[in-house]
């Protein structure tokens, strides 16, 4: 298995700055232009385009292959030592296993595919996330895992401003961001399995 680990964020973020000096953060007029592609993402089968592992805070590591397990999510990945507001104890939030954003989106919002890791997302997917196409309980298959979209909201925070701007925080958390769920969806591992790059994202039922 293929594993590229990134810098921390804070470091990640200043080499992006500093590489890409072209690159800057769209405006809320310029991101709005761009729903039309990201309407255009399948509904019934799509592609994984890239998996991020988080081993630790601020860290990222891209992988072409990944174990899924229904205790862990992404095996590897920090997610059972996050915290979570949502839970009465504090603990690791059973719904929020794996975070999942539409590869459009985060193509259109980072402009620079070098720079999708940014989002905090393990997941990234052409594929329609919209609460229309993919309501809470939908299964998908990817490789020989299963996952179920949940019912929890999948939101930006302070980070994805200072990696994004104010501009792409205000559209995805629009009522036209939050439609078409730009900032991603949440799901857990109902099946282990293992996923890869360039796997099929199959959408099979409620």
């Amino acid at each position: 298995m293929s594993v590229r680990q990134l810098p921390h964020s804070a470091d990640y973020d200043r080499r992006m700055s500093q590489s890409s000096t072209d690159i800057r953060h769209l405006t809320r007029e310029e991101l709005e232009a761009g729903v039309g592609e990201i309407r255009r993402a399948p509904k019934d089968e799509g592609v994984l385009h890239l998996i991020v592992r988080r081993p630790q805070v601020d860290a990222r590591e891209l992988l072409d292959e990944a174990q899924l397990s229904v205790d862990e999510g992404v095996v590897g990945d920090t997610w059972r030592l996050r915290s979570s507001s949502r839970m009465p104890d504090g603990g690791p939030h059973p719904n929020m296993q794996l975070n999942i954003i539409g590869s459009r989106a985060i193509g259109l919002i980072a402009q620079d595919r070098s720079r999708w890791a940014l989002a905090g997302d393990q997941l990234f997917v052409d594929l329609d996330l919209t609460g229309e196409n993919l309501p809470a309980w939908t299964k998908l298959q990817i490789g020989s895992a299963i996952i179920e979209v949940t019912d929890q909201p999948h939101t930006g925070c302070h980070k994805f401003v200072s990696r994004f701007g104010v501009d792409a925080m205000k559209f995805v958390n629009s009522p036209l961001g939050r439609s078409l769920n730009l900032r991603g969806i949440n799901a857990r591992v109902v099946q282990a399995g293992t996923i890869r790059v360039g796997d099929v994202v199959r959408k099979l039922s409620i």
